[in-house]
């Protein structure tokens, strides 16, 4: 297997009971705090605590970020924009799966 083939087989898996803090995120997602200050702004994902020094975040966040930086880069939407996808892409994910288990 070559290093490029070995680089797409690797990726981090989080639970949502995972916390992460502030610097936690930043490397996880290749950020600079001050980015993900404005992903907070625009709600893109949400820290336990109000001051920034003593933020957590859930493990879920990683995935919500990096697929906020991929429709930022790849579709060119804003981080408001952004925000409204997540929020849309996670309701239609919870109401496939409600529909998954009313067919059983």
């Amino acid at each position: 297997m070559t290093k490029d083939m070995l680089s797409l087989l690797s990726g981090d898996i989080l639970e949502e009971e995972v916390e992460l803090t502030l610097g936690d995120l930043c490397r996880a997602c290749g950020l600079p705090a001050d980015r993900v200050y404005e992903l907070v702004e625009e709600g893109i994902v949400d820290p336990l605590g109000r001051d920034p020094a003593r933020w957590r975040f859930h493990g879920i966040s990683v995935r919500r970020v990096r697929c906020a930086l991929r429709l930022e880069s790849d579709l060119g939407i804003n981080f408001a924009g952004a925000a409204l996808a997540l929020d849309l892409l996670e309701e239609l994910e919870s109401l496939r799966a409600r529909v998954e288990r009313l067919g059983d």
